[in-house]
């Protein structure tokens, strides 16, 4: 009678080389579907974000989710008034902006004396800030851009679209100058602060991986361990 072969062990190598390759391929998935890393570049949304804080950003919270296992496992939502968004900047579409929506679809916006009214009712917004005291008026013999930073529209935000708005008011390129943000241009919802570090006002560039890693040791010192893991609302 034949003697029965014992089935081969794995060796140790092995089977780490499997947990890293699977690990590897969860983490593309997540990374690509899921996830996004988005590094605030500017201050237009100071005090929220910060030059130099780094987010996580769920992109997957505004999609229509295909199955109801997908519905349960990755709760989406409709976007709401007032939720923080990245977004294709539409002017140049390589690059994501962050801005916090406004007014949606169908509301009046208007923007006066830097009180900002939706459908004529002035809302509170305890996020924005004003760094400058002066208000530029119609009226007043000012350049255009800074005349509708402090007085606004009205306008009626279209359908499929959204008005946002940086909450450093004073200080944001945002709707009141590109005009409306095409709901398609979404890409997530920014979800955790997962690394901060002091950093200059530098102009927005897009970096690669090895670069950032490279940069990685310098930023050690300058890190603000008090904004590690901070949910941005």
């Amino acid at each position: 009678m034949a003697k029965e072969k014992k089935p081969r062990e794995k060796s140790l190598v092995r089977e780490y080389f499997e947990l890293i390759a699977e690990t590897a391929v969860f983490v593309f998935f997540v990374m690509t579907f899921v996830v996004q890393a988005f590094q605030i570049p500017t201050g237009s949304m100071e005090p929220t974000l910060l030059v130099g804080d780094f987010l996580l950003v769920n992109k997957l919270v505004y999609s229509a989710p295909p199955t109801v296992l997908e519905r349960t496992l990755l709760p989406r939502r409709d976007i709401r008034r007032q939720d923080i968004v990245v977004f294709k900047y539409p002017k140049e579409l390589n690059k994501d902006f962050v801005k916090r929506v406004i007014a949606m679809e169908g509301e009046k916006i208007e923007v006066r004396e830097k009180q900002v009214y939706i459908n004529d009712q002035p809302i509170t917004e305890s996020y924005k800030v004003h760094n400058d005291a002066q208000v530029f008026t119609k009226d007043g013999y000012y350049h255009y851009d800074d005349a509708i930073r402090d007085n606004f529209g009205p306008v009626v935000v279209p359908p499929g679209h959204c008005f946002v708005m940086g909450d450093n008011r004073d200080n944001s390129m945002d709707s009141r100058y590109w005009s409306f943000l095409p709901m398609s241009y979404l890409k997530g919802k920014p979800w955790v602060i997962y690394f901060s570090y002091r950093a200059e006002r530098d102009a927005y560039t897009k970096t690669s991986f090895g670069e950032r890693v490279k940069k990685f040791a310098t930023f050690l010192p300058k890190a603000r361990w008090g904004r590690m893991l901070r949910i941005i609302h």
